[in-house]
């Protein structure tokens, strides 16, 4: 069976590498920018960082920084209204996932025409080329920088859907280091389990190859490794640049391999409370794995040993438990280890949640087929 694999013709990577961006762009003769962000990243400066690589190099810009934490439909056309009226001839995106998704969903309509839900309902659904996209991240985690996905919330049916299309894929990446060492441990610590979690679903993905394989298995070593010292110490380079590649190397396992559960049950908490996803995807994690555990229990002894866990002397049922407990127990320890009661999530929604959950376009590689009631079950066992 072929396959085929995407990701950035070009990524800038490690501390200060967005001081090579500037020269980048304008090699491409890019004339304006719409700069796609959010208020707390004005705010406190760092969308300096960019702005002056553009300044230097005679490239204009525009800045939307109304993007929400689970971006909206909303957020997509307000960003298309600024990108006409200022006549952008190209989008960067300066942030996590949120400011990443918004900007896909705001390059592939100025370019295709129509709405960002049109697109949701296949995978790889647009014509043409989005116009140009540039990527700078600030978090590690999301991986969205250069992935074919973007997670879209529709607040009026309080939904959150993913589309799936080759043509997100940026003309260039930027993962600085240097800009995540002010990330507050809190959205380390989540942004971190939801790179970890891309790792795990794209590893027992069915749709998994040797690539996407190597790449996973790396992120997670990397991962494990790494996240408790960056969220205890943000300013340790050494880690923040470890998980930087890690959550890239998952981010090169799931937009090729996709994900699975615990993402498609993720996606109907944002939806439905606005939680933040990352968080949403440690408390799903242990569960949905447990649950396909039964499927692949080799794939999640491999885990298991990433994770760094010692397997010798273990039955292939204890290792696989053992894996399990040590991706619950850096959650833990990274504080998200929490429940979904605590965080405001009711019975009532389970089942509404639940047959979205099915629906949506990242339970197709899930390794394990799920019943109604049993998605149910699983939330329910995380209240």
């Amino acid at each position: 069976m072929s396959s085929v694999f995407y990701m950035p013709p070009v990524t800038l990577m490690g501390q200060n590498a967005i001081l090579s961006l500037g020269a980048e762009l304008a090699a491409k003769q890019l004339k304006k920018a719409l700069i796609v962000t959010d208020q707390v990243l004005v705010e406190i400066g760092l969308v300096n960082r960019l702005t002056e690589q553009l300044t230097q190099h005679g490239i204009g810009f525009a800045i939307f920084d109304g993007v929400k934490p689970n971006p909206t439909e909303k957020n997509i056309e307000d960003g298309l209204a600024i990108l006409a009226e200022q006549g952008c001839d190209f989008v960067v995106s300066f942030g996590g996932g949120s400011s990443h998704d918004a900007a896909k969903g705001i390059a592939l309509v100025a370019a295709n025409g129509g709405h960002i839900r049109d697109y949701s309902k296949g995978v790889h659904l647009s014509k043409k080329p989005q116009l140009p996209l540039v990527t700078v991240n600030t978090t590690a985690g999301t991986a969205s920088e250069m992935t074919v996905f973007a997670i879209v919330t529709n607040e009026k049916d309080e939904t959150k859907y993913p589309v799936v299309d080759k043509h997100f894929t940026p003309i260039i990446a930027v993962n600085d280091s240097e800009l995540m060492i002010a990330m507050p441990k809190f959205l380390t610590a989540a942004t971190g389990m939801d790179a970890l979690t891309h790792a795990v679903e794209a590893y027992v993905s069915t749709a998994a190859t040797p690539i996407t394989d190597a790449s996973a298995i790396k992120a997670i070593e990397l991962i494990a490794a790494n996240l408790e010292t960056a969220v205890n110490n943000g300013q340790d380079r050494e880690a923040r640049d470890a998980m930087q590649y890690g959550e890239y190397l998952a981010g090169m396992a799931f937009s090729n391999a996709s994900l699975g559960y615990v993402h498609s049950m993720a996606h109907q908490l944002g939806g439905v409370y606005d939680m933040v996803h990352g968080l949403c995807n440690a408390i799903l994690l242990p569960e949905v794995a447990r649950f396909n555990a039964a499927a692949k229990p080799e794939r999640f002894v491999d885990i298991a040993k990433a994770m760094g866990v010692d397997v010798a002397g273990l039955s292939q049922q204890q290792a696989v438990e053992a894996g399990i407990q040590a991706i619950a127990d850096l959650s833990a320890r990274v504080g998200t280890a929490q429940r979904l009661a605590d965080l405001g999530v009711k019975e009532d929604k389970l089942a509404f949640m639940a047959q979205n959950a099915l629906n949506d376009a990242c339970s197709l590689t899930n390794p394990r087929t799920a019943s109604l009631e049993e998605i149910v079950a699983i939330y329910r066992s995380c209240l």
